[in-house]
């Protein structure tokens, strides 16, 4: 379609059978988190910052080479997720770590734009909430994605 952009041969390589890389960025937060100004912040900073993140990989099928193509609209409830830990814990940083070690297996879905968001919302010992970014390296490098320290209160 016209206005599709090209994947990055890296980019290519990074979202490859042979390799299914995403960036997690876990950010602590002094005071509890609030979805609606979590939801504020990607409508309103996170997603302006790229159109990439609004964008989806697809396989031209005259040529084979990957591109980036914009949606309609980006469903937040897909990316956004809020788990739900066992209650009557003090301190959730064992629940947190097992969290992170299951997100960090699962690769992202193509269907929808590389990335998502959650939203935990119980004490650690060094948080009183926590945000978890994760983005497909696709999307960029450390450098052109550092934009995203802005959403860090």
């Amino acid at each position: 379609m016209e206005g599709d952009e090209p994947v990055s041969p890296i980019g290519q390589y990074l979202s490859s059978s042979v390799l299914h890389l995403t960036i997690l960025g876990v950010f602590d937060s002094t005071v509890p988190v609030d979805d609606s100004q979590v939801i504020l912040a990607l409508e309103n900073i996170f997603l302006p910052l790229n159109p990439r993140l609004s964008s989806i990989m697809v396989r031209d099928d005259e040529d084979g080479v990957q591109k980036w193509r914009k949606v309609d609209e980006v469903k937040l409830e897909e990316h956004v997720k809020v788990p739900v830990f066992p209650e009557g814990l003090e301190k959730y940083d064992e629940c947190l770590q097992e969290y992170i070690t299951k997100i960090s297996m699962e690769p992202l879905p193509f269907s929808r734009p590389l990335w998502d968001i959650t939203i935990i919302k119980y004490p650690t010992s060094t948080a009183a909430g926590n945000l978890l970014f994760r983005i497909h390296h696709a999307l960029g490098d450390g450098f052109s994605l550092s934009c995203l320290h802005c959403l860090h209160p």
